[in-house]
């Protein structure tokens, strides 16, 4: 059976660390700061606002909440990120997505201050990790390479899949993958043959939304599998987008959903905010 590469232990142990970075640099003046805007009452975002505050507290973040009414203009928005680009106190940026339409989400992504950019969405940050210059980087993504490097796992010379596109989780997993020179293949819904070029991977990132997708039957024996997805069945329960029990069977170490990358995306939410906050100072 394979290693059950567990989140919520080393995203803890990733939060007492900077638990202790956060108290150096309270000595020092700086209390690092982050500011949650979150507009409207979608259950999903609200929960995941709420974890994400709770973590603050915990690791000693000061937490500054905006909680808007679904019928807030774009500009209470835009007139908001302006205002904390320039408050010295915050050194983190948050906007939970997704916005209610018909706002612009990328528009007002763009308009967060890139060095307060604590999701790593912004296109500056983005360009920096294409070219490998160091930027605050997507959170999940940063996850999956801690996931890995937890089992001191060799990244160089492997051929890893990454399953999904998207700018949050696929592209920017697969240029840090890249960046530790692993042979990299992006997959999608166009992707011809898709059992098979799984089965010719080292590492896979699944990160498509589809509930138990990628079958155990498709997993190379001995490959580190990292699940991304978090659908909901009908009958209520969590599952990833790999048929975790199947799987199991044959990967090295796979992540569990629940348990697995989504508490080291809150983890890493931090990591980035404490990063922020030093730009301020010399520790």
């Amino acid at each position: 059976m394979a290693t059950i590469l567990d989140g919520k232990k080393l995203g803890q142990e990733i939060k007492t660390r900077l638990a202790g970075e956060i108290d150096l640099l309270k000595k020092v003046g700086v209390t690092p700061g982050l500011a949650v805007i979150l507009v409207g009452q979608n259950p999903a975002s609200r929960i995941y606002v709420k974890n994400k505050r709770k973590a603050c507290e915990e690791v000693g973040v000061i937490g500054f909440d905006y909680d808007l009414p679904e019928s807030s203009d774009q500009k209470d928005i835009v007139n908001l990120i302006k205002k904390l680009n320039a408050d010295k106190n915050v050194h983190g940026i948050l906007v939970q997505l997704p916005l209610p339409p018909p706002m612009d989400e990328k528009k007002i992504l763009e308009l967060i201050d890139a060095a307060k950019d604590v999701d790593g969405f912004h296109p500056t940050n983005m360009g920096k990790l294409l070219i490998g210059m160091p930027s605050l980087r997507p959170c999940t993504a940063l996850g999956v390479m801690e996931l890995i490097d937890s089992i001191d796992y060799e990244i160089a010379g492997r051929h890893a899949v990454v399953v999904g596109r998207s700018h949050i989780v696929g592209k920017p997993t697969a240029l840090m993958l890249l960046e530790r020179n692993a042979t990299v293949t992006m997959c999608h819904s166009k992707t011809s043959n898709l059992p098979d070029v799984i089965r010719s991977a080292d590492i896979i990132v699944a990160a498509i939304g589809k509930p138990r997708f990628i079958k155990g039957e498709w997993i190379k024996k001995g490959a580190i599998v990292i699940d991304v997805g978090i659908n909901r069945t009908s009958d209520g329960k969590l599952v990833g987008d790999v048929d975790f029990e199947e799987a199991s069977k044959r990967a090295s170490a796979i992540t569990p959903v629940p348990g697995g990358i989504g508490p080291m995306t809150i983890a890493m939410l931090l990591k980035n905010v404490v990063e922020a906050a030093k730009q301020c100072v010399s520790v």
